[in-house]
């Protein structure tokens, strides 16, 4: 069985169930980043962020890993999901970090994650990537580590206005 369908259709089912109980503002975000799998990768991409409180916030993206594997130059499409969630309440100040629970996968792994994000907008993450193909014969398993900054659209539109 495919684990990289699997994995996102189990992912569809738990976001569309919670969307379906609550009225939620989507926010869009456009994302750069490094991605370390047996190789380093530069990722590009964008990303949508769910929010119906500031305690539980879910994100869906997809982007593009760049990078060498064996000498050769790859891209590699990535979807992930994301949920940060921070349950301390009545201060503002304690949701500036998130805590962060999600999964990433591409064509040639699929990876469980953890980590921190600050503001929901620069996020550490640290996984175990589990393969699925090889990418030009090297096989990307083991210690996933990402840093990502995530920039809301609304940001880069009244940046220029």
């Amino acid at each position: 069985m495919n684990y990289a369908r699997l994995a996102i259709t189990i992912l569809t089912l738990f976001f569309l169930n919670t969307f379906a109980k609550a009225q939620v503002t989507v926010h869009k975000m456009v994302s750069a980043g490094y991605t370390y799998q047996n190789q380093s990768f530069g990722e590009l991409g964008g990303k949508l962020l769910f929010l119906k409180n500031d305690d539980v916030i879910y994100r869906l993206g997809g982007s593009a890993l760049m990078g060498s594997a064996n000498s050769k130059f790859a891209i590699m499409p990535k979807l992930s999901a994301d949920v940060l969630f921070n349950f301390q309440k009545d201060v503002d100040f304690y949701h500036s970090y998130y805590f962060l629970i999600g999964a990433e996968g591409t064509n040639k792994y699929v990876a469980p994650k953890i980590g921190v994000t600050l503001f929901g907008m620069l996020d550490l993450t640290g996984g175990y990537a589990f393969p699925i193909n090889d990418l030009n014969g090297k096989e990307l398993k083991g210690l996933n580590i990402n840093f990502t900054l995530n920039i809301p659209t609304v940001f880069i539109h009244d940046m220029f206005n």
